[in-house]
């Protein structure tokens, strides 16, 4: 008589088993992945509604029309319109956010961090459709506060930490004249403002150099370093 311990029979069921829980982790994969395509149709779809007609006037149906989804898909994601224009924010600035904390981070000449962050900007903003997002904030944000806060809160007070480490630690090397900069580090970004600005107004009579612009406000301040 052939005597199988409890255990070996239990190793053997484990070993043949074939039923429906085989497959499911690439099912729990693939399901994960189509979600995510969903919700990333969803986000593009509204950034081009936003834009196209404002916060206000953007309704829900037409993201969903544009995503391809039903109206009720959208509410599996986004609690409502507001929830959704933030997670737009989060999720196209966000990883340009994060790039450009680990440039500030960087222990580097300022003027080696200037020329980063000026690539960084044009490549992952101002040639890309991420503008469209800061052209919201301009356009919108005097009406929507609540946006304006949280663009603030997710976006730019993260980045103008950044610069102010990087300022204060060029000050305190003398690679600034004073400490101007220091006080208002919304001068370093200000290049960026008026690119996105204009592109969007006068580039069509006038295109600007964005990258020759913001070397020579760079320039300008940067110029007199080590002069104190």
């Amino acid at each position: 008589m052939n005597h199988r311990s409890p255990i070996k029979k239990s190793a053997l069921r484990i070993r043949g088993r074939t039923g429906p829980e085989a497959g499911s982790r690439p099912g729990r994969q693939a399901r994960t992945a189509k979600s995510s395509a969903r919700r990333n149709s969803i986000l593009n779809a509204a950034l081009d509604e936003f834009s196209a007609r404002g916060f206000a006037a953007a309704r829900l149906d037409d993201v969903a029309r544009r995503a391809g989804v039903a109206k009720g898909t959208i509410y599996l994601y986004f609690a409502d319109k507001e929830s959704l224009f933030q997670e737009l924010i989060r999720f196209e600035m966000g990883p340009v956010v994060g790039t450009l904390e680990t440039v500030f981070a960087a222990d580097l000449p300022i003027r080696v961090i200037a020329e980063q962050a000026i690539e960084i900007f044009i490549r992952e903003i101002y040639g890309t459709h991420r503008k469209q997002v800061l052209r919201l904030i301009i356009s919108e944000g005097p009406r929507f506060p609540a946006l304006a806060e949280f663009y603030y809160r997710e976006v730019l007070s993260r980045i103008l930490k950044g610069v102010r480490t990087i300022l204060r630690r060029a000050w305190a090397r003398g690679e600034l004249a004073d400490d101007a900069l220091v006080r208002f580090p919304q001068l370093v970004g200000a290049p960026g403002i008026i690119a996105i600005v204009w592109s969007g107004l006068f580039d069509r009579f006038e295109p600007l150099d964005v990258r020759g612009m913001m070397q020579a406000q760079f320039n300008y301040l940067f110029g007199t370093q080590g002069s104190r």
